[in-house]
């Protein structure tokens, strides 16, 4: 429990809450691409970036590490997730079992207010042109369509797969992009937004099942993708850091 003295915090509770605000600027920075995987996480870096000591670094890392963003190694550091291929596919064929289940049981609870988020994201989607504008929105758009869900273990499960992808789901987004078929995910992403207004749960888990395997199949085809520069274990870093 938190304890007030003289109307401020505690130590241990101000440290927790550095290690929130650290863990939500260095998620924010990994999902963006600003660290690749496979990165090293230079702790004195994240401390004098953010403002922060040693110690919320430290912990803010452990909590990142939880949500499958961060790879701790004991008395080595720490290192932004990487997939291998097959692991990522692992991840894939999980996530064409389970999300249509968890896409069920928040379909039962959604609001009127959250379904017109999912078509105004859906619509976003289908209009910008920005790719790191439409990799928000793709987040945005599936999340919210699981916001409602009361599995809470599933949901935490898919979230931390969501997180350990993010970079081989951007790049894959990238590639349907550069091949012009980037109208497919915006049709998908329609159609799945309809589905879900319709309450038509079948659709729903259909579609989303598809959606992913979409992404699976294509990531299969492209090995390419899993080949990171700076893999050596030096840091890496993209070129807005």
């Amino acid at each position: 429990m938190t304890t007030i003295l003289g109307g401020s915090r505690t130590p241990s509770a101000s440290s927790a809450v550095a290690s929130r605000r650290v863990a939500d600027q260095l998620k924010t920075a990994i999902l963006e691409g600003e660290f690749l995987p496979g990165s090293r996480i230079m702790q004195e870096e994240l401390a004098t970036r953010f403002g922060a000591s040693r110690l919320p670094v430290r912990e803010a890392l452990r909590i990142l590490q939880s949500d499958g963003l961060v790879t701790l190694r004991s008395n080595q550091g720490a290192w932004v997730t990487r997939l291998s291929m097959d692991e990522c596919i692992e991840i894939y064929r999980i996530r064409e079992r389970v999300e249509p289940m968890l896409i069920e049981d928040s379909m039962q609870r959604l609001t009127q207010e959250d379904l017109d988020l999912i078509l105004r994201l859906a619509d976003e989607l289908d209009h910008t042109r920005d790719i790191g504008e439409y990799f928000r929105f793709d987040r945005e758009f599936h999340l919210e369509s699981y916001r409602a869900a009361q599995m809470g273990y599933l949901h935490s499960m898919v979230e931390r797969m969501w997180n350990a992808t993010q970079y081989y789901r951007s790049a894959y987004t990238r590639l349907v992009d550069h091949q012009g078929s980037r109208w497919i995910l915006d049709a998908e992403h329609r159609l799945l937004a309809d589905a879900i207004a319709r309450n038509n749960v079948e659709d729903a888990k259909q579609l989303i099942e598809t959606h992913i395997r979409r992404t699976r199949v294509t990531l299969a085809d492209h090995p390419e993708i899993f080949d990171i520069e700076g893999q050596d274990g030096t840091t890496v870093r993209s070129s807005s850091m």
